[in-house]
């Protein structure tokens, strides 16, 4: 028999078993990764995503945490899995755009080793001050940080996070010195300035937003270019006097790579109905998330131009 008949064979078999695969998926529990701790947006997002799951499929999708190094060690673990769709990724901004441009290395590449399914949603952070602080505005944020340098703090879920570089590009364009103070999570990070142990933080939109409604925490602007559709009270940075200021946070669903197009059509569809139901958007209202609904092809478009964007700003 010809050589090439014989790999010609082969590739038909497998990719006769790959179709089969995907016609039976899924037929078990499906696990879901979340690289960073419980409370967190980007758990909640997740939480979101496995219950869709469960009731669309008869299957168990569960969410499973797994923080650290700013979600390398989380977001490592599914790079490194089989690409059968038992092993989904809640990604994100800083695990999949800001950690390639601020570590010299880095256990996977964001394009390279993932299959983009969906972009679900973006959030703008929220920059919140303790009540104590004497000041409403990013103006007076500003005036107040220049007239005591190095004497005010800010909170961020982890370095390279994206509440993290909100408050780097904050002290590079307003020209001010404001001290960092990073922590294993976003949860933690807001607490401690609820305590007042910081002095403000740049939290995202729905873990920040309740603490602003009970006066826990006051809010002075969000960090996109465009004001909140959940908290259009609240000015943007950009129009606060720092122009051209724009961070929003965003997550998305991602699988490791060459998962089946059958597979990705499916989580892509059924993620979709769940978000577009009046209970999956009432659900995002209440999250305060703007909802993307990406196509696969989209959202890895995305991802490429974040991973740009922030190699060029770091």
């Amino acid at each position: 028999m010809h050589k090439s008949t014989v790999v010609m064979g082969a590739m038909f078999a497998a990719l006769a078993a790959a179709s089969a695969h995907s016609q039976n998926y899924p037929a078990k529990t499906v696990r879901i990764f979340v690289p960073f701790p419980a409370g967190g947006s980007t758990d909640i997002i997740g939480r979101v995503v496995a219950e869709q799951l469960t009731a669309a499929f008869g299957q168990q999708a569960i969410v499973d945490n797994r923080p650290g190094a700013n979600g390398v060690i989380g977001t490592e673990l599914v790079a490194k899995a089989a690409p059968d769709g038992y092993t989904l990724l809640i990604g994100g901004i800083g695990s999949l755009s800001i950690n390639p441009a601020i570590y010299s290395k880095i256990p996977y590449d964001p394009v390279r080793d993932f299959t983009a399914i969906i972009q679900i949603a973006q959030v703008p952070n929220v920059l919140v001050v303790h009540p104590s602080l004497p000041v409403k505005t990013a103006k007076e944020l500003i005036a107040l940080a220049k007239a005591n340098p190095g004497k005010l703090t800010f909170s961020s879920s982890g370095s390279g996070s994206s509440d993290h570089m909100s408050g780097e590009l904050f002290k590079s364009m307003g020209h001010v010195d404001l001290v960092h103070v990073p922590y294993k999570g976003g949860a933690p990070a807001i607490t401690d300035a609820i305590a007042g142990q910081v002095s403000m933080t740049f939290s995202n939109q729905p873990t920040a937003l309740p603490h602003v409604k009970t006066g826990k925490l006051r809010g002075i602007a969000v960090t996109s270019i465009k004001r909140s559709s959940a908290a259009p009270e609240l000015p943007t940075i950009d129009e606060s006097g720092i122009k051209g200021f724009d961070v929003s946070s965003w997550v998305g669903v991602n699988a490791p790579a060459n998962l089946p197009r059958e597979i990705v059509a499916r989580l892509n569809a059924e993620i979709v109905k769940g978000m577009s139901s009046p209970a999956g958007r009432e659900r995002l209202n209440q999250l305060a998330f703007d909802p993307v609904l990406s196509t696969p092809d989209q959202y890895a478009a995305h991802i490429k131009a974040e991973v740009a964007k922030w190699a060029q700003v770091m």
